[in-house]
This record gives structure tokens, C-alpha cells and sequence, in this order.
């Protein structure tokens, strides 16, 4: 069993309450040692256990790898032209999508894996060491389930997006496309995914159909989450509380009762500022959630239409900048908030028995995440595999 101490950290940030010290758990002058892909033991630098490997990282800071716990990977084209129009002044609505499907469905098998490589890497190199990813830009039966099948190779976190809009096809006839999700669709698919998702919104579906296609879902056995109130203040929330999704995303718009059933449930409020930037949206007020209790996690929301970034550093400047998060809420939401998101246990924090996901990061302390927007801190990011 291969043994490796990280010695001479600067600042460590832990997310371990049983520190008791603040809301990241931050050791100074600290040490780490894995062992076989797993945590073994954290302390100081100056008492560390004799092991096989010693990396001294020289002061820099090291921190949970991020947890992406909202991605879009599985697409081909790009929507620049759409971004630009944007940016010129037009309004976003969820119709773009349709652009990306016909583009999906055109791509090969090899495509379509070369690329989700290809922003998988990206985001690596931004220090997300898990990530999940939705299916969503096929929309018919054989396409939703190649997604998903390449999915699987890449990440135990697979969603089921075949609810993302109403293809083409099916204009008009929206219920029928969601039998076909709530049928043929997700017997299709329900061996390649571990989560079913729905965009519960204007232009896409509505509540009641949502509830039906995610009590499908779960009655197939995946677990539920959901996009809720992006474009509109709606009943996306309320659902997801009351079918205990592990998160409802986006929550751009909520009024007093969603953050009444958020606190009160176990299902994390993910925000995506990713979006907003992009769309030029209004940004939603992350402090009314914090102070009132409710869990948040922050992703990238990385998708070609509407956030193509694969940076949680940029996206966690953003939400200090914009959402009114503090710093260290920012990195507990970008690690342990993703974590809780995807309902895992075993990351978003350095604790004994815990997965060694971690980044190096090139400055005296995590707050320098957004300090420094725009500037590339990570040093290098280490995922358990890589000591096993």
C-alpha cells in the first residue's frame, strides 16, 4: 500500500466541522498522508507520519478537489452566434437548446466522446475532480441512450435529461414526448444513469409534468433532481421538496416560501452564475439562502448555449462578485455544497477515510479563488486514483 505525505501546507482547507474551526476548517502550517487513494491522516507539518513519499508543496494552500455537481458534457456544434446576439441585446429563452440537439444528433459516437474528453480535461485543469453530466441534447430514444452509455465511461454522476425541452418533432404535443420520456425513452436508458432530471420551466415543461416524469424516474430507480425557477418564478422549488430531489439548479427567481421548503428539506439549492454571466440574467441573491439555513453548492452549469465554461474558479469569483456569497462560503459550496449535491459522502472534504481528491493551488490561502479572478491558481489537481 502506497503511502504519500503532503507536507509544508500553508493553509489547508479541510470542510471537517469537527475542527471547530470555521466554516472551511482551515489548518495552518499543515500536513496530509494517503494512503491508497484515501485520507489517512491530517495534522501539522511538524509531526507528520514517516511515509513511502513526501511532496512538499511549499506553502502553497491546498483544498478539496471541486465538486461539479451540474454539467452539460455530452454535445456537439457550438452556439457562439447565439452568445453574440445576446450580448448585442437579445433576450435568452431556452429555444437554443433545439440548436445543439440537431447538431448531437448529426455527430458520431467518437464525436461526442472526443469532445465531453475534451471539457472533462478542462476541468480537471480547474480542479473539479468529480463532475456530473446530463444526457438532454438527443431527445429521442436512440440518442439520449448513446449519451448516457458514453457517459458511464467518464463518470459514476450520469444524468437523464431527456425532459430538457420538447424536440422539434413533438411540437405541439408536449405530453406525448412525455410519455415517450416516462416510457420507451427511460427503459432505454435507466441502466446508463444514476440521477433523472427535468427543466421545470417556461418553454420547456411544466410542473405536473415534471412530477410525473420524475416519479417515473424514480420508480425505475434513479434519483431526482431538477432545473428550477431559471426563467421564471414558478413551482420548481416547491417540487423538488416535495419529491426530495437531491438539488433544485438554477433557483435564479424564489420567493420567501422556497426558502421556507428549502430549509426545511434536505434538497441543496445549486446555483449556476455561470448562467447569469452568460445570459445576462439577474443574479440570484445567495445570502437570503445561507442566512435562512439552506444548503448551496455552486457548478458550472457547462453547456454551449448558455454557460460554456469549465472554470469553478471563475464561476466562484462570480458568485462572491454578483450572488453575495462570502469567499469561504464560495469554496464550501464549490467542494462540500457539490458533494451534498450529489448526495456523496466521500468528497468535498479532507477528513480521515475520505477520498484523496485535492487540489495544489499557487497562493497563500483559498480566499485568493476569487481575489484574483481570471488568473489560472491551480497548480495541480490530484484525484485518489492517482495514488492507487
Amino acid at each position: 500500500m502506497r503511502s504519500v505525505a503532503f507536507t509544508n501546507i500553508g493553509s489547508l482547507v479541510t470542510n471537517d466541522k469537527g475542527l471547530e474551526l470555521g466554516l472551511l476548517g482551515e489548518l495552518q502550517n499543515a500536513a496530509i498522508v494517503v494512503e491508497d487513494g484515501s485520507i489517512a491522516w491530517v495534522g501539522s507539518s511538524f509531526s507528520v507520519p514517516d511515509t513511502d513519499e513526501q511532496i512538499d508543496v511549499e506553502g502553497r494552500t491546498v483544498l478539496p478537489g471541486f465538486v461539479d455537481s451540474h454539467a452539460h458534457l455530452l454535445f456537439a456544434g457550438d452556439r457562439a452566434g447565439e452568445f453574440s446576439a445576446r450580448m448585442a441585446g437579445e433576450s435568452y429563452s431556452a429555444g437554443g437548446i433545439r440548436t445543439t440537439v440537431a447538431a448531437t444528433r448529426a455527430a458520431t459516437d467518437s464525436e461526442l466522446e472526443e469532445n465531453l474528453v475534451r471539457l472533462a480535461s478542462e476541468l480537471r485543469a480547474s480542479g473539479i475532480t468529480t463532475f456530473e453530466t446530463k444526457s438532454g441534447y438527443g431527445l429521442s430514444v436512440a440518442d439520449e441512450a448513446r449519451a448516457l452509455r458514453i457517459a458511464t465511461k467518464h463518470t459514476a454522476e450520469t444524468t437523464y435529461l431527456g425532459a430538457h425541452v420538447v424536440p422539434a418533432e413533438y411540437e405541439g404535443r408536449s405530453d406525448d414526448y412525455v410519455s415517450l420520456v416516462t416510457g420507451e425513452m427511460l427503459n432505454q436508458v435507466a441502466d446508463s444513469a444514476k440521477w433523472i432530471d427535468v427543466f421545470c420551466d417556461r418553454g420547456a415543461f411544466t410542473v405536473e409534468q415534471a412530477r410525473e416524469i420524475l416519479l417515473a424516474g424514480k420508480a425505475m430507480g434513479l434519483q431526482p433532481r431538477i432545473h428550477a425557477n431559471q426563467l421564471e418564478q414558478g413551482g420548481g422549488i416547491q417540487l423538488a421538496v416535495e419529491l426530495d430531489c437531491a438539488s433544485a439548479d438554477h433557483c435564479t427567481h424564489f420567493d420567501q416560501k422556497d426558502i421556507d421548503a428549502l430549509a426545511g428539506s434536505h434538497t441543496v439549492a445549486t446555483l449556476l452564475p455561470g448562467a447569469e454571466f452568460s445570459t445576462r440574467s439577474n443574479y440570484p441573491d445567495a445570502r437570503k439562502l445561507w442566512d435562512a439555513g439552506v444548503k448551496v453548492a455552486l457548478a458550472t452549469d457547462c453547456n454551449p448555449g448558455s454557460s460554456y465554461t469549465t472554470s469553478m474558479p471563475f464561476c466562484i469569483a462570480v458568485a462572491v462578485r454578483d450572488m453575495h456569497f462570502t469567499v469561504e462560503q464560495a469554496i464550501w459550496s464549490a467542494t462540500k455544497g457539490g458533494a451534498k449535491a450529489l448526495r456523496r459522502h466521500d468528497i468535498g472534504a479532507i477528513k480521515v477515510g475520505m477520498r484523496a481528491d485535492l487540489i495544489e493551488l499557487n497562493a497563500p490561502n483559498a480566499l485568493h479563488l476569487a481575489y484574483r479572478p481570471g488568473v489560472n491558481l491551480i497548480s495541480k489537481t490530484y484525484t485518489a486514483e492517482d495514488f492507487r
